[in-house]
């Protein structure tokens, strides 16, 4: 279907709505009805920024729902001011990922400012994603996901927190961030422990926690299980737990072969995931140099 008619449409709806601006901002206009020709010249833009988006050009749709959102702040509507920040966020997700998190920042102030913290989170979650995929800014998307967390957990939204606080566990362990991971593990894992809905993911955050330790020092990972299966007697039983022991006694005993062997026997009952084979290849790793110091 040809758009390119609803784009010059679009195009002259937001030449209308700048020409009603400058008119309502001459002495005159303020006299006689500025402000609902602001409302019209929002209006106008919130209908070009969705043209343009049916004619997929995502930076004029976010600069005229930009557009839209500073006229109503102001006109005091902070309201629709984030909610077209948001639109004009979405569509510069898809042409312009710096603007799009800047437009959603601007949102995020709106919100905060009136008490609106679990929005504001979700909105956290989304800047974080964009420096996941597009920017490619750990750093920054761990900073936004934690920033999100405090918010959810401010609002009592204690999962929410939680599934923001993994992202930033599993980023931390992945920069060598270690105690900041295992912090992250155990706590949610002693909150798992005590929930009957939750219960039987608590084995798989103390398995993690305890990886990191690994990743650290072998003493401390040992420590550390000991430490897990007195919390938390059920995890004695798991076969993360088993597999800890293994590759605690491999490590031991600097058998590399002893230790691959019980990551493949784990494996092909339940698949590692790509984090997982990044720890237990480093944890590997120091033991393969530790044999080769010895020689």
């Amino acid at each position: 279907m040809d758009n390119s008619g609803k784009e010059k449409e679009a195009m002259a709806l937001v030449a209308e709505a700048d020409k009603k601006m400058k008119s309502s901002s001459s002495f005159f206009g303020a006299m006689f009805g500025g402000s609902s020709k602001t409302e019209e010249a929002c209006d106008m833009y919130v209908r070009a920024a969705n043209m343009y988006k049916m004619a997929k050009n995502w930076c004029a749709a976010g600069n005229a729902f930009s557009q839209a959102a500073r006229l109503h702040l102001q006109m005091q509507s902070k309201h629709d001011a984030a909610t077209n920040f948001i639109d004009a966020g979405n569509a510069f997700k898809k042409a312009d990922p710096q603007e799009a998190i800047n437009c959603l920042n601007r949102a995020i102030e709106i919100y905060t400012d009136m008490g609106r913290f679990t929005i504001a989170a979700k909105h956290h979650i989304t800047i974080a994603e964009i420096y996941e995929t597009e920017m490619v800014d750990i750093d920054k998307a761990i900073a936004h996901y934690e920033q999100a967390a405090d918010y959810y957990k401010g609002e009592e939204s204690t999962s929410s927190a939680n599934k923001c606080l993994l992202k930033v566990a599993t980023y931390a362990a992945q920069l060598e961030q270690y105690p900041k991971a295992v912090e992250i593990y155990e706590q949610i894992g002693t909150y798992a422990m005590d929930s009957t809905l939750l219960k039987y993911s608590a084995k798989d955050h103390f398995f993690k926690a305890a990886l990191c330790h690994f990743c650290v020092d072998m003493l401390n990972a040992k420590l550390a299980v000991q430490k897990y299966e007195e919390m938390f007697p059920a995890f004695s039983d798991s076969r993360e737990c088993k597999l800890l022991k293994k590759l605690l006694d491999a490590y031991e005993e600097e058998n590399v072969e002893a230790y691959t062997d019980a990551v493949k026997e784990f494996d092909t009952i339940s698949r590692l995931d790509q984090w997982l084979t990044t720890m237990l290849l480093r944890i590997k790793k120091t033991i393969q140099e530790d044999e080769s110091d010895l020689r």
